[in-house]
């Protein structure tokens, strides 16, 4: 084990994560050193590269922040933070133009204006995107190679975080580990950006090594969590066998595709705004359906029949590598894993419950999905989030740094044998007998070690808060409680007990759960 960090980068910030949550908030610390720290080569396994459907904006002229604030409220049923949702769509319109100095190409009409796109609880079109369906891949290309033009930026690939060090004073560094050695890393300014956990379950449009590694590096080290029972269920990933599951944007059933079965009858007519009601209503239709026998298939042929290609030209390439051609043919579809609304609990800066350690991306809670995310606002979020992040390190002062002491390497995750008990337990449709049968495997899992640990630790999140809300809302369903509870307009916090043994789960009032100063009185009170 070694130091691996460059001479005269001792102490500097340390971001994990290569998507666009660590490249942006590392682009936005320049020209200060940072240090970037991503398990596989850049633009290559992260999430944010897969983004098919853009980055919601208000930026029509029909548009308003204040509307898409206000579609933010709506889906998440109850459990945003209005102060996040409008400061956050406030800042779109300067992220997109941000990002379009970093060299992205966003797709224009004939009149130069942003071609925007409608997604499901949008009451506008305001999703910005490039090259139809290549939004993530294209803001990635772009950021990727800014990063590489920075000389203040140094970026270790290969290298992954697999503990946080801590110390009386918060965040020490980090314990991070290659193919071939490990290193401890000294810090006392950490940002997590390690993406979702999509991969812990058998069906997912996610990559597999996301498995909510950051948030078990969090918890492990004290820090709350929030939210973490709401997984998003995308309802139109393609059914065939692949693994992870290839996405089917919504914008596809934004441009007027609609769910039909196997007899062609649409079962979405007549539901509220049929196909583009909130991803967590049509991901349940698209699912009993599924379980009453149907198939269910996205049909695009009467809204873009031959256009379908240059439209959404990476999703026709998926569809025809799976024998599927969409401008003749209905694709077969059916729900997955798409996104976790949960994570690091944060304040409006990022700021976690431990001193030093900030969470941007998907990994945070930061208050703005609540129980649902809307459609587009992930990028969004990253993107915007990670200049508060930024902006709240550049203001703190390097604290002294501590003397490295010897840690045990813990085993490299692995989430193999957990993916089926996860989706069949803490997948769209939960119950006590379910959730308490997948508590009673993961407890021991997740407290004893090995590879399992970690993920049997994040899932074991999402099963103690599942089991605790007696309700439905959002992303989470319970078949034992199918109504919202106004009772539970709450948010539940969690974490790790100081004997490391099991988890602390209690609810907790909205305003204590967002406001900014009760960061310690919430990680003392779990």
């Amino acid at each position: 084990m070694k130091d691996r960090l460059p001479a005269g980068l001792a102490g500097c910030p340390i971001v994990i994560g290569g998507g666009l949550a660590g490249l942006m908030t590392a682009l936005r610390l320049a020209p200060g050193p940072v240090l970037l720290l991503a398990r596989t080569p850049l633009a290559e396994g992260a999430a944010s590269a897969w983004a098919q459907g853009g980055i919601a904006a208000a930026v029509g002229e029909d548009d308003r922040t204040a509307l898409h604030a206000a579609d933010t409220l709506a889906a998440a049923d109850g459990l945003a933070d209005p102060a996040v949702a409008h400061r956050i769509a406030a800042a779109a319109p300067a992220a997109i133009a941000e990002l379009e100095r970093h060299g992205v190409v966003f797709d224009r009409d004939a009149a130069g204006r942003l071609a925007l796109g409608l997604e499901a609880a949008h009451g506008r079109r305001r999703i910005v995107h490039v090259a139809g369906d290549g939004t993530g891949a294209a803001i990635m290309r772009a950021l990727v190679a800014a990063v590489r033009a920075t000389p203040s930026i140094i970026v270790i690939e290969g290298l992954a975080a697999r503990r946080l060090l801590v110390d009386d004073r918060g965040i020490a560094g980090v314990l991070a580990a290659g193919p071939r050695d490990a290193c401890l890393l000294a810090s006392r300014r950490v940002v997590l950006a390690t993406g979702g956990l999509g991969g812990l379950y058998a069906h997912t449009t996610n990559p597999l090594p996301a498995i909510g590694q950051g948030i078990a590096l969090a918890a492990r080290a004290g820090a709350v969590l929030a939210d973490m029972e709401f997984v998003q269920f995308h309802p139109t990933a393609l059914d065939v066998a692949f693994d992870p599951m290839p996405l089917v944007s919504e914008a596809v059933r934004g441009e007027g595709a609609v769910l039909v079965d196997e007899t062609g009858a649409r079962f979405m007519a007549g539901r509220g705004r049929g196909e583009l009601e909130p991803r967590d209503v049509v991901a349940r239709a698209v699912a009993a359906h599924v379980a009453a026998g149907h198939r269910v298939f996205l049909d695009a042929r009467p809204a873009l029949g031959t256009d379908f290609a240059a439209r959404f030209p990476g999703i026709a390439a998926r569809c025809l590598a799976a024998g599927i051609d969409p401008a003749r043919q209905p694709i077969p579809v059916r729900p997955a894993a798409h996104y976790h609304m949960g994570g690091v609990a944060v304040d409006a800066e990022g700021r976690s419950t431990v001193e030093g350690l900030w969470a941007c991306g998907e990994v945070a809670a930061s208050g703005l999905h609540g129980a649902n995310r809307l459609a587009s606002n992930s990028l969004l979020e990253a993107a915007v989030m990670a200049g508060f992040v930024a902006g709240s390190i550049a203001g703190t002062e390097a604290a002294s740094l501590p003397t490295p002491r010897p840690v045990a390497l813990p085993a490299a995750p692995d989430a193999g044998g957990l993916r089926t008990l996860i989706d069949e337990s803490l997948g769209m449709v939960r119950e006590r007998q379910g959730i308490e049968a997948a508590i009673a495997r993961l407890e021991p899992l997740a407290f004893r070690g090995g590879p399992q640990a970690d993920p049997a630790l994040v899932a074991l999140m999402i099963a103690t808060g599942a089991l605790a809300r007696e309700e439905s809302r959002g992303g989470h369903w319970r078949r034992d409680f199918p109504q919202a509870s106004p009772a539970w307009a709450r948010r539940l916090v969690q974490r790790v007990h100081d004997t490391g043994t099991r988890i602390v789960c209690r609810a907790v009032p909205l305003a204590i759960a967002s406001e900014t100063a009760s960061q310690q009185s919430l990680a003392s009170g779990v």
